[in-house]
């Protein structure tokens, strides 16, 4: 299959997919190294494809979406990310990125895309196993979260129930 025909296959593949696609489950499919789904998907991206690179793989989005987005400011412990990510899920939200604001480096923003229980434990579980630190641990818990949801009254509930368990800050 010649380059084109492999983006166009790789784009359907995408546009199929409910949950983000790892590169190398897409480099199996196509039967190519996860090198040149790297390189496909940056060519993608220069055609001004809307495809989101995560930690679980690459997601084709809509920009222009009907859902509605905040971004939350949010204090916990280590122990209770699973509660605050269950939280949002659970109440309809979809958990977009982190962002934390370093006094040296400035905004770091990392993409989530948390929409599920299932989700939550996968990432619950990488810090785990991975050994490694999340990044609210570099500014003190204090970090955000841009949220996504059907509607302003989804939200809503979500900022409520994240007020109740102490985890927003205002």
């Amino acid at each position: 299959m010649d380059g084109e025909n492999r983006r166009k296959t790789l784009l359907d593949l995408l546009a199929a997919a409910e949950e983000p696609l790892s590169g190398s489950a897409l480099a199996k499919k196509l039967g190519v190294s996860r090198q040149v789904i790297v390189q496909d998907i940056a060519l993608l991206r220069a055609t001004n494809r809307d495809i989101l690179s995560t930690a679980r793989g690459y997601l084709l989005y809509t920009p222009h979406s009907t859902r509605r987005n905040r971004c939350f400011m949010v204090s916990h412990t280590t122990e209770q990310i699973a509660d605050e990510l269950n939280t949002i899920v659970d109440l309809g939200g979809k958990v977009l990125d982190v962002i934390v604001t370093h006094p040296i480096y400035g905004s770091i923003t990392v993409n989530l895309i948390i929409s599920s229980r299932r989700d939550v434990q996968e990432f619950v579980h990488k810090i785990e196993t991975k050994q490694t630190k999340p990044l609210k641990e570099l500014t003190d818990d204090i970090h955000y979260h841009t949220v996504e949801a059907e509607s302003e009254e989804v939200l809503d509930s979500i900022e409520k129930a994240l007020a109740e368990k102490k985890y927003l800050l205002s």
